[in-house]
């Protein structure tokens, strides 16, 4: 069987954004460009390929995007994807504008998108994006170093007035389902409690430990909590009511989504997208791109949307003691 030449490729950026998103979008077109293809740049995430928003990108179409946060190709949710008829509309949109393989840059819910197009003929390499580092297979994801970054600077910034105030600070950060982004974070700030969706809290044991902390002459206390574990406003009430203590909560929010990538975030950006290019070329399809152990390399999308990652218990219980 010979494997039809590609000539023409399409990129898409879907779900939430990641920093890096524009690097790899970057380095899609520039190394298309070095096979001699043709790309094509769908805006809006999948809802745009529905409605047809494109247009053709060149290298100079993505000159100065490598340092800038966010994507140029704008992203978003398509609930319409997951219906027949969105995605018999996807496919012909795909076959109108004669995409011979498609890259897809996302988290776990445009790697389904993908995988399920992959499927109805049209060869997908998709991309890991996401800043909460929750997709199986690969060691980080594009995004994922830059949120750190931002949020343990905020911390930092954090730490000082509770130091200066004697308070306990609860800083949310995201994760739905995930505590990935929570423990790195906690980690790298030296905070003395992560509370995150993998691992089940008492509430009255924690208000105990944050006594023994208070009264072991701690000036400050910083508990990151993943948003999937619960209310931080009515977890704050209930150690006031509980402790004593003064308790604040800090929301990080969507500045941990946005801000220039990372330098790392970038590099891995730039590898992950030319490898996707690649992968077209040799006629490869269904494929994520990933880092394992520095080496980038690729798995069948299937595993990495059927299998969980796995939380790393050993390290959070490592975070703990380091805390004191």
């Amino acid at each position: 069987m010979t494997t039809k030449k590609v000539q023409r490729i399409g990129v898409i950026t879907s779900g939430g954004d990641a920093p890096g998103m524009n690097a790899a979008v970057r380095a899609v077109v520039r190394q298309g460009v070095h096979h001699g293809l043709e790309i094509i740049g769908i805006h809006r995430g999948f809802k745009g390929l529905i409605e047809d928003q494109f247009s053709r990108l060149t290298a100079r179409s993505v000159s100065g995007i490598i340092n800038r946060g966010g994507t140029m190709l704008k992203t978003g949710r398509c609930p319409e994807l997951k219906t027949p008829a969105g995605m018999n509309r996807a496919i012909a949109v795909l076959r109108q504008l004669n995409i011979d393989g498609l890259v897809v840059i996302g988290g776990d819910g445009s790697l389904a998108a993908g995988a399920a197009i992959s499927k109805r003929g049209i060869p997908v390499i998709s991309i890991p994006g996401s800043i909460d580092n929750d997709i199986y297979g690969t060691d980080e994801t594009i995004g994922f170093d830059t949120a750190l970054d931002t949020a343990v600077e905020a911390i930092d910034k954090i730490r000082d007035t509770a130091i200066s105030h004697e308070r306990v600070f609860i800083v949310e950060v995201m994760g739905r389902e995930h505590g990935f982004l929570a423990l790195s974070v906690g980690i790298a700030s030296g905070a003395e409690f992560i509370l995150v969706p993998e691992i089940k809290y008492d509430t009255a044991s924690l208000c105990r430990d944050l006594k023994k902390e208070h009264h072991r002459g701690k000036t400050s206390i910083i508990i990151v909590l993943a948003e999937g574990v619960g209310n931080p406003y009515q977890l704050a009430e209930k150690i006031k009511q509980n402790t004593l203590l003064e308790v604040r909560v800090s929301t990080l929010g969507y500045i941990q989504r946005g801000g220039t990538p990372s330098g790392r975030s970038r590099i891995l950006a730039c590898q992950f997208g030319a490898r996707a290019v690649d992968l077209l070329v040799a006629g490869k399809q269904n494929r994520l791109v990933v880092i394992k152990q520095g080496v980038i390399t690729d798995i069948a999308v299937a595993d990495a949307v059927k299998k969980e990652k796995k939380f790393d218990h050993a390290l959070y219980a490592a975070a703990r003691y380091l805390s004191i």
